[in-house]
């Protein structure tokens, strides 16, 4: 296999203020790395796309630290062996790995885990059985913890991760309320059994929703706040539970929000409902629920109970237009960027 010369890698050239522009990445060539022992150099077939990366471009305190100025973007990806120097891993092994926007890297063996390219579509290991299908699997079931008869909804429900929320909810007996960004996406939603599709972007959003959930909500599965957020709270039931995974609606902003403080109101609704709210980031349930979530998605998905869709792009060039693009909510499924062929 022919090892490569030069590395292509996009790397962050300063930091965003608002939307990220073209300016604040750079793409540059340089040589390819060198595997030493106990290493693998890799070849990356798939990059993933997903929304917290935006936080990992501001130098904001969070949950881990941020992607420093000239460092190589961060991501899941799915990569090839081209050269191996541990006895476990072979050229032509596929793994996935977090390897970040470049076509070639070096790993630590024990930093990637071995795919089988008979099991499932590699590329299927960056979405629904990945980072964002086990996100949507734990933040549900973990927290959520629907009950057969109750009302689950979740924005974004056309994404990897809403999109297993609703499934997963369908599966364990709930009604399944999704709620998308535009007629072809709902339509999407009902095709794969949601029991209800409401676009966001409809002039009458609050009052369908309040229609598709007559009984209130009893799990709200939060990936957006906003506007989705001010129509949902008032349909939340008592002892209602909101697993909160993501707020992408707010990743650009740069200053409060203009209007009255809803702080004291929500809290009002907090004691009064008895509503458990709880932030959460998937990597906290990887030891107790991941080898659970890979078993029983890769049932579901064999038994054709759990649908996916990915919208893969051409070309690492093509990231950072992308990324933009999907936290404006112009992806449809799992974004992934497609950098290379296997083989070669």
């Amino acid at each position: 296999m022919t090892k490569p010369a030069e590395n292509t890698r996009i790397v962050l050239a300063s930091r965003p203020v608002g939307e990220p522009q073209p300016s604040d990445f750079r793409i540059e060539t340089v040589p390819a790395p060198v595997p030493g022992d106990g290493q693998l150099l890799l070849k990356t077939l798939y990059l993933s796309l997903d929304p917290y990366m935006r936080g990992r471009m501001s130098a904001a305190k969070s949950y881990a630290d941020p992607v420093e100025l000239g460092d190589v973007m961060v991501g899941g990806t799915v990569c090839e062996v081209i050269d191996s120097k541990d006895p476990a891993f072979h050229a032509g092994d596929v793994v996935l790995s977090f390897s970040g926007w470049q076509t070639h890297s070096v790993i630590d063996a024990h930093h990637v885990r071995k795919l089988d390219p008979q099991a499932a579509p590699v590329q299927s290991w960056l979405g629904v059985l990945g980072m964002p299908g086990f996100t949507g699997y734990a933040g549900l079931l973990r927290i959520g913890d629907p009950k057969p008869g109750e009302t689950v909804a979740v924005a974004a429900a056309t994404g990897p991760v809403g999109s297993a929320v609703g499934q997963i909810a369908k599966i364990k007996g709930a009604r399944a309320v999704g709620i998308a960004g535009g007629p072809e996406k709902v339509a999407y939603l009902r095709e794969i059994g949601f029991d209800a599709a409401i676009d966001h972007r409809a002039p009458d959003f609050a009052e369908q929703l309040a229609a598709a959930c007559p009984d209130g909500i009893d799990v709200y599965f939060e990936n957006v706040g906003g506007a989705v957020w001010a129509a949902v709270c008032p349909l939340l039931n008592d002892f209602a539970r909101v697993p909160v995974c993501g707020l992408v609606s707010h990743y650009n902003e740069t200053e409060a929000p203009a209007g009255p403080d809803r702080l004291p109101g929500f809290m009002n609704d907090v004691l009064k409902k008895s509503l458990t709210i709880r932030g959460f980031i998937q990597s906290e349930f990887v030891k107790s629920d991941f080898k659970a979530f890979v078993a029983d998605m890769s049932g579901w998905m064999h038994n054709g109970r759990i649908a996916y869709r990915e919208d893969i792009v051409e070309g690492l060039e093509n990231a950072p237009a992308a990324f933009n693009g999907m936290l404006a909510g112009r992806n449809f499924g799992k974004l992934i960027i497609k950098v290379a062929e296997m083989g070669g």
